[in-house]
């Protein structure tokens, strides 16, 4: 499995996160974004939205995993200086039911532990 950085917004409540029980594993490493803290996704590839789909071109380069709500998922964005290689994953329907009184999530939207599943399979890990 290549390495995983994942990258939780601040206001991201981790007894709510599907990522949680993920913690402690040697190859995926957790950050908290803060105000003024910074990561350089240069050499990553950074799983969102419209961007190229993820394919074997990219096994091999470590993952970089945005965690927050869609709504806030633009403020976590900018502690990201530097340009990493951008993907998006094909459209599958989430598993995980969710409703928000506040936003919408976006069509081919998933969990972020989906996500990380997904990616690393089409990866062929």
């Amino acid at each position: 499995m290549v390495p995983v950085t994942i990258i939780r917004h601040s206001k991201e409540r981790r007894s709510k996160c599907s990522l949680t029980p993920l913690e402690g594993r040697k190859e995926i490493s957790f950050h908290r974004a803060r105000a003024g803290w910074t990561f350089d996704p240069t050499g990553f590839t950074v799983l969102g939205l419209e961007a190229p789909t993820l394919s074997s071109a990219d096994v091999g380069r470590p993952l970089l995993l945005l965690d927050s709500t869609w709504r806030l998922l633009p403020q976590l964005e900018t502690c990201l200086v530097g340009t990493g290689v951008r993907r998006s994953l094909p459209s599958i329907q989430t598993a995980y039911p969710r409703v928000s009184k506040i936003a919408h999530d976006p069509l081919g939207g998933l969990a972020s532990v989906e996500a990380l599943y997904f990616a690393q399979y089409l990866l062929g890990n």
